[in-house]
């Protein structure tokens, strides 16, 4: 069956670095958008990343750009997150969403059909 599973995660101390993997398998269809989205107890699931696939354009939420790189192994039919410089503030279960087509509201968790079940990931000295 098709699914998206992430991994990665961990507990990192504030400054330090992770690159969290999500691994597609059994679509039968394209995968041309894929997202990254985080989310913590009581808070709404927050946009992180967005990657077309087919068009190797990225998106970065403002929290994260310039410390975050999403990119993609098409052999592999992997996506990976690269977290570098985090912080506290980043502690976050982390989610890969995907769906078929690239739509202009990436940030929006609706855009997306499937998910995975997420990967926690712990900034803490």
């Amino acid at each position: 069956q098709a699914q998206l599973v992430e991994s990665g995660g961990g507990l990192v101390q504030p400054g330090g670095s992770l690159r969290l993997r999500c691994e597609t398998a059994g679509f039968t269809v394209p995968l041309r958008s894929i997202g990254w989205f985080r989310q913590v107890p009581g808070k709404e699931r927050e946009f992180v990343s967005h990657l077309s696939w087919s068009r190797g354009m990225t998106n970065y939420a403002d929290s994260v750009k310039g410390r975050f790189t999403i990119s993609e192994d098409n052999a592999k039919n992997t996506v990976y997150l690269q977290m570098n410089s985090l912080k506290p503030e980043d502690t976050a279960v982390y989610y890969c969403a995907a769906g078929p087509y690239t739509g202009s509201t990436y940030y929006r968790v609706d855009e997306y059909d499937f998910w995975g079940p997420g990967t926690q990931v712990t900034v803490s000295s």
